[in-house]
């Protein structure tokens, strides 16, 4: 592992991923026990954001795509890993790898994004490479003021939880209505 990730420009297919932390037990980030990644670095800078120490591009410490692949596996209860922030589609090309072996593995994964899928698709390049090897993407800045604490898996009401596989076939986003992500209350809500 290398420490001090110092650059704040979006990474390139060689580089480490630069991480502000892990954590192998997460119920919050997604259905059931799931590995998170939070990757260092966010441009959105979203007033009252959970995690601010993810912000700046400077710190967090570089992983290589073994080194997490191992951590990962290290948690045979884990099925599901969740891409986080700070904003992983900063370094794309630094995940695809990862995400790559762990669909292989036959992991779920999920992503929580500020930037919006129609945003991720007109960037192309491995942003949409990394799309389209996700189960789940949550969407969307958080916004102070639809902040609510009764939504699964998302903090504010702007932000949706996307199907992407289905997105992807219908060239539109297109909502997740799987009770494990949504809940059986919100199944028929999209």
């Amino acid at each position: 592992m290398r420490k001090n990730a110092q650059n704040g420009s979006i990474r390139g297919a060689d580089a480490p991923l630069s991480l502000a932390g892990f954590t192998g037990d997460s119920i919050v980030d997604g259905p059931g026990l799931r590995c998170v990644l939070f990757c260092q670095g966010c441009p959105h800078g979203c007033p009252g954001c959970h995690n601010p120490a993810t912000h700046p591009f400077e710190g967090g410490t570089y992983y290589t795509t073994h080194e997490l692949l191992t951590r990962i596996c290290a948690h045979p209860l884990c099925r599901g890993v969740t891409f986080s922030g700070g904003e992983p589609f900063c370094q794309a090309a630094a995940l695809l790898p990862l995400a790559r072996l762990l669909r292989e593995k036959g992991y779920e994964l999920a992503a929580y994004t500020g930037y919006t899928l129609e945003q991720l698709l007109a960037m192309g390049g491995p942003q949409a490479d990394l799309l389209a090897l996700l189960d789940v993407l949550v969407d969307g800045r958080y916004e102070q003021a639809q902040r609510s604490l009764t939504l699964r898996f998302r903090g504010s009401a702007n932000q949706r939880i996307l199907d992407i596989p289905a997105s992807l076939a219908a060239g539109e986003a297109v909502w997740c209505v799987q009770p494990r992500w949504v809940g059986a209350e919100e199944e028929t809500a999209f």
